[in-house]
């Protein structure tokens, strides 16, 4: 039974806002069952929750008999129980009944509280270390925060959701809660706040119906899906309605892909229409932000590692189990009727957004306007992080083209080198690289390799800088050209020499290119895209960080409605923290 966390008491909760949550998630879950043991630091904890009816309160004073009475709690109800101590040693008399319970996977749950962390290490009297245990104590230890803001709330939320799963979790075991206090003595919070409960599903549990309207899957990088993984999604979608977002890191090329990146970027425009209600997140790290700024009403993650990675700050269930098998749940054999509803919206808008790019500068947006079409068939192709992949993310490649970027650890050191380690695999296919100035020289020494073959091609993009820094909407942009001094590394590696780049390669035995505008771009740009497979080639292509920053902004500014004009308004006027309370509100 889901219990009420707002029901009111006559005597108050604490007004310390992590308390409070952990109060309203213990309820939600389920765990009623509270032993204590005295101390100043947990006073706040145990003087909210001694007047709640929900829970049934025993009292310990020797914490080390408090835990040990927890197992024995535990083992006879085959229920969850909360252990609450205050700082100095007293936790450490958990230690021996926390690695009794570790053996045998009793669901404890050690809750200590703590005076603030910035006070350790200082010799401020009773206050001690916690961060690290002893492994075969818990199985995971969360360090709340003291709640000031929004983000503090939902990293408290967060934390305190991993740890009352990870208590059932694999077979269950014990599990530490590090909780801070400021020493309040207001008691007059009459209701609990509203919290977001996490449940996690296995195989072995009956899945939750799916919710009514629009499901969308969003697909992060991903490994290349085989051929039965690809017809189990797309039937999925097909009995559902549902479309596939993706970027050039998806690996999904089904028939309900959808590039939604473009229509996502609109910073004036809120597609309200195709927003979907339920978003299905698979796969890991993306590199489309604004995507994933798209996100459902509500998200469920699947993934067999089973971990709460909560990247839209809406995640409702996560399913520990094969993405297949999640797929094939939902999947009724009498309901696949390639219904594309849903689908051919969402192109039907990436189109009119499309309709509307006008003339772009030279610039890396350009580039990719005039030639993800015509990358040839089969080949692969690798985007440098940010600004190329970003760029490139706006426009579709041919079918049988496949792309990847290094978005696990984004980092700009080893672009190169993993196109060039990709590329040995295949000799007999084509691999495209689009990388900006600092990855490439970053990275330079990778041409040298002797083992690189014939079918290697470098789409170096050379502004002189890291012009991520001087796009019109990042914060480094503020400086001006002060910018280019320290924060956009400007002037290294030859200041875009026209023939740095150029000795390098050709000693080295690659065809090179060269571009400074869009005429030259057209003349070489048919040697750089040939099929043929005779030698691997460096086209290096001259822009400025200006005509990088105006196509960027011509491109977000393609669509205009109210909501847009609304959102980009509450941005100038208000703080985060009322943004966020307004972004609820529109989710209701």
């Amino acid at each position: 039974m889901v219990y009420d966390v707002r029901e009111k008491m006559t005597h108050g909760y604490t007004d310390e806002k992590a308390i409070q949550v952990l109060i309203s998630l213990l309820k939600a879950h389920g765990i009623r069952k509270v032993i204590a043991s005295p101390g100043a630091t947990n006073v706040s904890f145990i003087g909210s929750i001694q007047y709640d009816p929900f829970f049934t309160i025993f009292s310990c004073v020797d914490e080390r008999s408090a835990a040990y009475m927890a197992c024995g709690l535990a083992a006879e109800s085959d229920e969850p129980v909360v252990l609450s101590c205050t700082g100095a040693t007293a936790s450490r008399n958990y230690l021996p009944a926390l690695t009794e319970a570790y053996y045998r996977k009793l669901p404890i749950l050690a809750i200590t509280s703590t005076q603030l962390y910035s006070r350790i290490g200082h010799h401020i009297a009773q206050v001690i270390d916690r961060t690290q245990l002893p492994k075969d104590s818990v199985k995971l230890s969360v360090h709340l925060p003291i709640v000031k803001d929004d983000d503090d709330n939902w990293d408290c939320e967060i934390k305190i959701n991993k740890a009352i799963l990870e208590l059932s979790r694999n077979g269950g075991g014990p599990v530490h809660i590090n909780l801070p206090t400021t020493y309040s003595k207001n008691y007059d919070v009459k209701e609990l706040p509203e919290v977001r409960v996490i449940r996690r599903y296995t195989a072995s549990n009956e899945l939750p119906p799916l919710p009514k309207g629009k499901i969308g899957v969003f697909v992060g990088s991903h490994k290349v899906f085989s051929e039965k993984e690809t017809k189990v999604l797309d039937n999925f979608c097909a009995a559902n309605d549902a479309v596939v977002f993706c970027d050039h890191s998806s690996n999904y090329y089904g028939k309900y892909r959808v590039l939604f990146c473009l229509v996502a970027a609109q910073q004036n425009f809120i597609d309200l229409n195709n927003r979907p209600d339920l978003l299905i997140h698979i796969g890991e790290i993306t590199g489309d932000y604004y995507t994933l700024g798209f996100s459902g009403k509500v998200v469920w993650r699947v993934s067999e590692d089973g971990e709460i990675r909560d990247t839209m700050h809406r995640l409702q269930n996560v399913f520990e189990i094969p993405e297949i098998s999640f797929f094939k749940y939902y999947t009724e054999e009498g309901q696949i009727n390639n219904k594309k509803t849903y689908y051919e919206a969402c192109l039907n808008q990436i189109a009119l957004t499309n309709s509307k790019i006008p003339d772009l500068p030279f610039s890396n947006i350009w580039i990719a306007s005039e030639t993800a079409h015509i990358i040839p068939k089969n080949s692969t192709i690798h985007f440098g992080i940010l600004n190329s992949l970003r760029s490139w993310n706006f426009f579709e490649l041919p079918d049988s083209v496949t792309s990847s970027s290094n978005v696990g650890g984004f980092g700009i050191d080893g672009g190169m080198s993993s196109l060039l380690g990709a590329s040995l695999v295949n000799q007999n296919r084509l691999y495209y690289c689009v990388i900006g100035d600092l990855a490439f020289f970053y990275d330079l020494n990778s041409l040298g390799n002797r083992h690189v073959g014939n079918n290697v091609r470098i789409l170096l993009v050379n502004n002189g800088k890291g012009t991520e820094f001087r796009q019109f909407n990042h914060a480094g942009n503020q400086f001006a050209d002060d910018t280019d001094k320290y924060i956009a590394a400007a002037g290294h590696f030859g200041n875009k020499s026209n023939v740095l780049v150029k000795h390098f390669a050709e000693d080295l035995g690659y065809l090179y290119l060269q571009a400074s505008n869009k005429e030259e771009f057209a003349s070489v740009i048919d040697t750089f895209t040939s099929p043929e497979i005779k030698r691997s080639m460096i086209l290096e292509v001259f822009t400025t960080n200006q005509d990088e920053s105006d196509a960027l902004e011509i491109m977000m500014s393609l669509e205009t409605n109210i909501q847009g004009k609304a959102k980009q308004f509450a941005k100038k006027v208000f703080n985060q923290n009322t943004i966020n309370t307004i972004k609820k509100i529109i989710d209701k």
